[in-house]
């Protein structure tokens, strides 16, 4: 079952804007995880909707985003519970893949990626626990960012791993991922400035050849930022094996009582993935906490303010619509190996629509020092203007 469009249209909203900003005259859409008043927070699961009633406020983002003149044209599909990166879903469909037809969009923030890169909207709000906004933006071939955990409230945001969740955004271009960023983003806390950049050789060997090439041509064209020596973050399957543990006891904790009182039907991964949440014991779950809070930690002390990180942002293109259940699960190790990192550590991750492995465009992404968000949204557009139209 493929969706024509990633909007859910048995639901229409609109908002109109409420005043004059940044936004003036662009049009946007939301993942169905953020309240609208008036209407159900679905969430990709149809017996969640038909169990819950209709929000009695806007999320938060919403006013900030009308205030600033945009206008809001609809809602968009996303993986059940959100609990999923490759954007498919067992009820609703898979939105297209306008980048490349026959694949995935990468989820769960599925229909806000699609919708996107469709040019149907010129900006949509998705949400990134462990890749939702990065991964359809590489697979896409847009423009995403992860924003540095908690820097915008999610306050009328359903959870899945508070830990870890965040809100973001996709656009086709960085002038517009840009300006929603003046709009959401605090000021930076700290003065980046931003001189020197790393590569992460640890996800070298989990990324197809031909984008480490085109990674390292990509660098040594720019002309902002020194080379310096690569970065070892030692092994990766420990961000990715905390990180599921975290995840599934706190996506339980949100979810649990109601899966276990409605018995949902849920779709293949999905019901697996809960399951597996639901058998995590406070002490497991105690342990990987502890030790993730310290990998965070200990990822962060390895910034300073000058120097910001760059890798792949997924191991190459997204997989067709009818990979085989092996093929997926091999990609998503693959790609929650590289999409842990930030995630544990709670890191602001920009995705740039600039490799191509032969088959379909993957991300660039930068990564910056907690609370450099701003700082890595304007380095993002200038190298992305010196990449896209060099001298």
């Amino acid at each position: 079952m493929q969706l024509t469009t990633g909007f859910i249209e048995n639901d229409p909203v609109e908002r109109l804007p409420q005043g004059s900003g940044l936004l003036d005259g662009l049009v946007f859409a939301s993942k169905d995880i953020f309240e609208l008043k008036g209407h159900v927070t679905g969430l990709g699961q149809p017996q969640w909707r038909a169990t819950h009633a209709p929000a009695t406020m806007d999320a938060p983002v919403f006013t900030k985003l009308l205030d600033a003149g945009a206008h809001l044209i609809g809602k968009t599909h996303t993986d059940e519970l959100c609990y999923s990166i490759a954007g498919q879903n067992a009820h609703d469909g898979t939105p297209p893949n306008p980048a490349l037809p026959g694949a995935i969009p990468g989820g769960s923030s599925s229909g806000s990626v699609s919708v996107t890169a469709a040019g149907l909207v010129d900006f949509a709000i998705g949400s990134d626990t462990g890749g939702s906004v990065r991964i359809p933006a590489s697979y896409c071939g847009v423009y995403g960012i992860r924003p540095t955990h908690a820097a915008i409230s999610s306050e009328g945001a359903a959870p899945l791993a508070p830990s870890f969740d965040t809100l973001g955004w996709f656009a086709r271009d960085i002038e517009t991922l840009s300006k929603v960023g003046k709009v959401l983003l605090p000021t930076d806390a700290d003065s980046f400035g931003f001189s020197q950049v790393r590569g992460i050789t640890d996800v070298y060997s989990n990324v197809e050849p031909v984008l480490l090439t085109q990674l390292q041509e990509r660098l040594d064209a720019n002309k902002l930022l020194t080379q310096i020596d690569a970065l070892t973050l030692g092994e990766l399957d420990r961000f990715p094996s905390l990180f599921r543990v975290v995840q599934g006891y706190q996506a339980w904790q949100a979810y649990g009582e109601w899966i276990e009182a409605t018995r949902p039907n849920f779709g293949p991964g999905i019901r697996e993935r809960f399951e597996a949440a639901s058998k995590i014991s406070r002490d497991e779950y105690a342990t990987a906490l502890a030790a993730a809070d310290a990998l965070r930690n200990e990822v962060r002390s390895l910034f300073d303010n000058n120097t910001v990180w760059c890798m792949p942002t997924a191991p190459g293109h997204a997989p067709a619509i009818d990979a085989s259940p092996e093929e997926v699960d091999a990609t998503r190790t693959r790609t929650m190996r590289m999409n842990a990192i930030a995630g544990i550590a709670g890191l602001p991750q920009i995705s740039l629509p600039l490799l191509h492995d032969g088959t379909g465009p993957v991300g660039l992404s930068l990564i910056g020092p907690a609370g450099s968000d701003r700082a890595l949204l304007n380095l993002a557009a200038e190298l992305d203007a010196g990449w896209n139209n060099p001298k």
